[in-house]
């Protein structure tokens, strides 16, 4: 196993890592809406969700994968009203290439924020 850490994403507010390529896979950790220096964006579902893909770019790009080799996603959301604005933002980073996708409406999440995603994604 490999640990993938990088000062592009926010550092893991608890026990855990940014992420973990075994074999050719990476597994991300849920990222949610901080900036890589730790602040929160407290805009509604639409920014919130670019900045949780701007964590996702970052260590898709230290492990050496992107969103184009992601195969599958975890959607976190804590209302599911929010579900068409977020997947207009989703679209933006997924529009050819379509990954296997969760999504679960969720009672809290860290921070209160709005969404949180994790991937999985092939290394190159």
């Amino acid at each position: 196993m490999k640990v993938i850490e990088t000062n592009q994403a926010p550092a893991a507010i608890g026990p855990y890592s940014q992420g973990i390529i075994v074999n050719n896979l990476f597994y991300s950790s849920g990222q949610i809406p901080l900036t890589a220096e730790g602040s929160l964006v407290t805009g509604d579902i639409k920014e919130q969700a670019h900045q949780v893909f701007q964590n996702l770019q970052a260590v898709l790009t230290a492990a050496g994968a992107s969103f184009e080799t992601v195969v599958k996603t975890t959607v976190f959301i804590k209302n599911m009203d929010d579900f068409a604005a977020l997947n207009k933002v989703y679209g933006e980073y997924f529009s050819i290439h379509k990954p296997a996708r969760s999504c679960v409406e969720v009672a809290r999440l860290p921070k209160d924020v709005l969404v949180e995603i994790e991937v999985i994604a092939l290394v190159k």
